[in-house]
């Protein structure tokens, strides 16, 4: 209907067995250069840890939300007006915390604490685990799925890997051309 029968004829078909190689190819992942960078995320999140407990003069579990919320709003009596309200109370969410940056030192460690958590949890633990024997990762690239025609990455994504951050760029040294 659409008059696109030549697209499929000569550009999506012809590039099944070019992806159907390069998925069985894999890419090479030096999952060594990894686990030295986790360990260096790592000392810097206990780092983090030490200095957020110190700032909020109580231990507490930086990752639970209703926990933080309370250290911010009750213990330490942080403003609240602008901040949105979740049914458990107010929000503990990055551009919430974003509005209290210059109101406490605490709101920046956080914010690092959780940028680091998120990398070393999502790509620098995560991503050695799906290591083939032959030492590569194999994604799926899909040619149909991405709204605007370009390919796209699954299991595991990985095109979502930070590229505008030195941290983000660490990981993507992984990768071994």
């Amino acid at each position: 209907a659409q008059d696109l029968t030549k697209i499929f004829d000569e550009i999506e078909m012809p590039l099944i067995p070019v992806l159907y190689k390069m998925e069985c190819e894999g890419i090479q992942l030096d999952s060594e250069s990894l686990a030295v960078f986790s360990a260096s995320l790592k000392k810097r999140i206990d780092e983090l840890t030490t200095k957020i407990t110190k700032a909020a003069d109580v231990e507490f579990n930086i990752n639970s939300p209703s926990q933080l919320a309370d250290i911010l709003f009750e213990t330490m009596k942080m403003p609240t007006k602008g901040i949105k309200k979740t049914k458990s109370g107010f929000s503990t969410a990055a551009p919430e915390l974003e509005k209290l940056w210059e109101v406490h030192e605490i709101i920046p460690l956080l914010s690092e604490y959780r940028e680091l958590t998120k990398l070393q949890s999502t790509y620098v633990e995560a991503l050695p685990k799906l290591v083939a024997k032959d030492g590569r990762v194999h994604t799926s690239y899909n040619q149909t799925v991405a709204a605007t025609g370009r390919l796209s990455s699954s299991d595991p994504n990985l095109q979502n890997i930070p590229i505008k951050t030195e941290l983000g760029r660490e990981i993507r040294k992984a990768f071994v051309a």
